[in-house]
């Protein structure tokens, strides 16, 4: 499934629009990617953060996105859901599970917004 948090502003950012929000999923990024390349992302703006690996959307994008079936849900849950549970379904072949992750969702994202650096996406 692919998520979409809530529209957020970031005045300070230095990018040319100060308005957006996260695209991610729950499941296997070649699902993302393709949500991306139908809203026309460039694939050079995918966020392959350790952990978070997401895409930015403008709310132009973020509309689009729900037309094509993405589920809204708030940054906490799109956190939890998508970052704070093994990809891979946390079996003993995998050494993941649920306890081993030891970030809040409100960690992640303050590690992802501490790490823009102007780049076009």
């Amino acid at each position: 499934m692919i998520y979409v948090d809530s529209i957020r502003h970031y005045p300070d950012c230095g990018l040319p629009y100060k308005d957006w929000c996260h695209m991610a999923t729950d499941g296997d990024l070649s699902e993302l990617h393709a949500m991306a390349r139908q809203l026309g992302l460039r694939r050079a703006w995918f966020q392959d953060k350790p952990g978070t690996p997401h895409y930015d959307l403008t709310p132009r994008k973020r509309a689009q996105a729900l037309g094509l079936g993405a589920q809204a849900v708030d940054t906490i849950e799109l956190a939890r859901r998508c970052f704070l549970r093994p990809r891979w379904g946390g079996d003993s072949s995998t050494g993941v599970s649920e306890s081993s992750h030891l970030f809040s969702p409100s960690d992640l994202w303050a590690g992802i917004e501490e790490g823009r650096n102007g780049r076009d996406r």
